[in-house]
C-alpha cells in the first residue's frame, strides 16, 4: 500500500565543532579583537559549507572571569555572534570539565554525530586544577575520540598543557607571536573541518600536509602521526 509518510528526507548528520577560548584579562586589546574576527570568519565559511548530508554544529565555551557556555550547539548559519570581552583569570580546567560533560551527554552530542573537533586557544597558564580534567578529557570516554587542535598565543602560554591536549592527534601545536596570526590558525581549523564535510569519510581527519592555506602559513611544532577512523559507528 502506498504510504507517502515513508518518503522522508534523511536528517543531516551533525559534525560538532567546540571552541574552548581563553578570555582572561591578558587577552585584552588586539588579541580579543582578532579572536572575535577570526571566529566570525570561520562561522561565515562554515555556513557556506552546509549541505543536506552534513551540518556543522558550533559551540563556544569561554573561560576567564567565569566559565560560560557562550554558544550552545547551533548550526553555523544560525549563530548570532556576540563579541567576546576579556576579563578575569584562566580557569582552563573547569572549561575542560564543561566540554567533556557536553560531549559525554548523548542527548547533547548524539551518537549519530561525526567525530567532534575541539579547539583550545590560550595565552596564559591555567589558574585552577587542570591535570585531572585534561587527563580525563584526552584518555577516557567519548571525549578521547575527538579531534583536538590547540593554539598558544604569546610567550606566556603554557605549552606543556596545550601540547598534552593534542597528544595522539595529527595536529601540531600552533603558535601566535602576534595577534594577527590568530586568523591564520582559524583558517586552518576551518579548512580541516570543511575538508571533512566534503569527504566520503568525514570521521577521517586530514593530515596537516593536506591543508593548504591562502596567503600565509602558521608556525608549528613537530607533527604527530595521522589518526583515522571508519566513517560509520564512530561512537
Amino acid at each position: 500500500m502506498f504510504d507517502p509518510k515513508k518518503f522522508t528526507v534523511p536528517a543531516a548528520k551533525p559534525l560538532p565543532v567546540v571552541l574552548l577560548l581563553d578570555v582572561s584579562y591578558s587577552m585584552s586589546g588586539d588579541k580579543i579583537e582578532n579572536l572575535n574576527k577570526a571566529v566570525e570568519d570561520m562561522l561565515d565559511t562554515f555556513a557556506q559549507e552546509e549541505k543536506m548530508e552534513t551540518e556543522i554544529l558550533v559551540s563556544v565555551i569561554t573561560f576567564g572571569n567565569q566559565v560560560e557556555l557562550h554558544v550552545p550547539y547551533t548550526k553555523a548559519s544560525q549563530v548570532q555572534w556576540q563579541g567576546l570581552r576579556a576579563n578575569g583569570m584562566t580557569p582552563m580546567g573547569t572549561s575542560l570539565k564543561m566540554a567533556k560533560a557536553m560531549i559525554e551527554d548523548k542527548e547533547t552530542t548524539p551518537s549519530r554525530a561525526y567525530r567532534p573537533t575541539i579547539v583550545l586557544v590560550s595565552d596564559g597558564q591555567p589558574n585552577d586544577s587542570w591535570e585531572r580534567p585534561l587527563k580525563d578529557f584526552i584518555s577516557e570516554g567519548r571525549s578521547s575520540k575527538c579531534d583536538r587542535m590547540a593554539m598558544a598565543i604569546g610567550r606566556d602560554a603554557d605549552e606543556t598543557v596545550l601540547k598534552r591536549f593534542i597528544e595522539g592527534t595529527p595536529h601540531d601545536l600552533f603558535y601566535a607571536e602576534n595577534a594577527g596570526q590568530l586568523h591564520e590558525f582559524f583558517q586552518r581549523v576551518t579548512m580541516s573541518v570543511t575538508m571533512r564535510t566534503q569527504s566520503k569519510t568525514p570521521n577521517v581527519v586530514p593530515a596537516p600536509s593536506e591543508i593548504k592555506l591562502d596567503g600565509g602559513s602558521v608556525k608549528s611544532a613537530t607533527t604527530e602521526p595521522t589518526a583515522s577512523s571508519d566513517d560509520e559507528g564512530y561512537w
